[in-house]
């Protein structure tokens, strides 16, 4: 697991997109039970306390559950996971934007740029 913790937003918000993105991703499959609180902290190199938040956040969301005895599971609603997945999609969305219009783009200019990088094959490049 890939971990990219920045300094620039709360590290459990972070958590939250990170597993989520997991759980799009299927590393964390439909009605998967998901690593214990502690391993996933070792993992991320974060607190205990704060990997909980950020589970519990993703439990509100419903994409997760605990089951009293047995742990943490992902849920197996592939529309409520679809959904979160266009959530995160919008939320990046509308930093691209933010982040354009801080460049001087208006929309339009930012959708014809989009389309030709799209168009040339560039859309993926680091």
């Amino acid at each position: 697991m890939s971990w990219d913790i920045k300094g620039d937003r709360p590290v459990y918000a972070q958590l939250v997109e990170i597993i989520g993105q997991m759980i799009i991703k299927n590393i964390f499959p439909p009605d998967s039970k998901l690593p214990s609180v502690r391993d996933l902290a070792a993992s991320a190199e974060v607190n205990p306390n704060t990997m909980q938040k950020a589970l519990g956040e993703l439990e509100g969301e419903g994409l997760i559950s605990s089951i009293r005895t047995t742990g943490k599971y992902v849920t197996n609603n592939v529309e409520l996971i679809a959904a979160y997945k266009r959530k995160l999609a919008v939320i990046e969305l509308g930093r691209f934007i933010r982040k354009m219009k801080n460049l001087d783009y208006n929309l339009e200019e930012i959708k014809d740029l989009v389309d030709k990088e799209v168009n040339n094959g560039n859309s993926f490049r680091n």
